[in-house]
């Protein structure tokens, strides 16, 4: 069985900290992820199980994942210009009042510190309590998605651009989000032959992604259902960086 697909119950995403970033050193659009860096490689990441006698192993879960993470992306990076370094890993039994010295963010599960480079998991939650479906695997493949856009370059080019482009800050932060969406879908291509799962699985994953779009929410900062569905499932096929490329992609295809 898979757990229901939930409607907006959390928040993916890192927390915005607008640098201070000259306006001469705005590009036209952050760098994509260079072709010549080629696919991410076919990998082995079987999951470990996210319980065990009604006991919880949400922690051993995802830190089977992160490692899963750290030597794909570490392999990957090193061949680009870019310097690897892993991100720090924070795991909470349950939010706190401040992480990463500001305010826990409302209605937020996982998600990235970028001043501190830093993933945040709560180890409860709907978004990861008492799931069969590959949800919690995506989430943390998303979340890793913004270190390697800090990494890359293409935080810093994003947040210049907010600060001069004003009016267009709910579209340049969909694009930054479906970029992640479209990272953690080259992930779960690369490691799918190794995962215990079937056909019916990744639509069950497809379902619970295009739940958490944010169609009809007044704030639409992260894409529609079948917004991020299309960027999951374009780097799942493609098994390259290079193919998430949201900056140059139509406004239609980051509604």
């Amino acid at each position: 069985m898979h757990s229901h697909p939930i409607k907006r119950t959390l928040t993916l995403g890192a927390i915005l900290a607008i640098a201070c970033i000259p306006a001469q050193s705005v590009q036209a659009a952050p760098a994509p992820f260079p072709e010549k860096a080629g696919k991410l490689a076919i990998a082995s990441c079987p999951e470990t199980a996210i319980s065990s006698g009604g006991i919880p192993r949400t922690r051993e879960y995802l830190q089977a994942v992160m490692k899963c993470l750290d030597k794909s992306w570490g392999a990957y990076v090193a061949r680009t210009r870019w310097t690897f370094r892993k991100p720090v890993v924070l795991y909470f039994e349950e939010p706190q009042s401040t992480v990463c010295g500001v305010p826990w963010p409302e209605h937020a599960a996982a998600f990235y510190c970028t001043e501190r480079s830093t993933l945040v998991f709560p180890l409860t939650g709907r978004w990861i309590e008492d799931r069969t479906d590959l949800f919690p695997f995506k989430v943390a493949a998303h979340e890793y998605g913004h270190h390697l856009q800090s990494l890359t370059g293409v935080r810093r080019v994003y947040e210049a651009r907010v600060r001069t482009e004003r009016g267009r800050q709910d579209e340049l932060k969909r694009r930054y989000e479906l970029q992640a969406d479209c990272l953690a879908g080259v992930f779960l291509g690369s490691v799918w032959g190794s995962l215990d799962r079937t056909e019916r699985d990744w639509e069950a994953l497809v379902d619970a992604t295009q739940a958490s779009g944010d169609d009809g929410d007044d704030y639409r900062s992260h894409g529609k259902g079948s917004t991020r569905v299309y960027w999951l499932k374009r780097g799942y096929r493609a098994h390259s960086p290079a193919a998430c490329d949201t900056w140059s992609a139509p406004a239609a295809k980051v509604s």
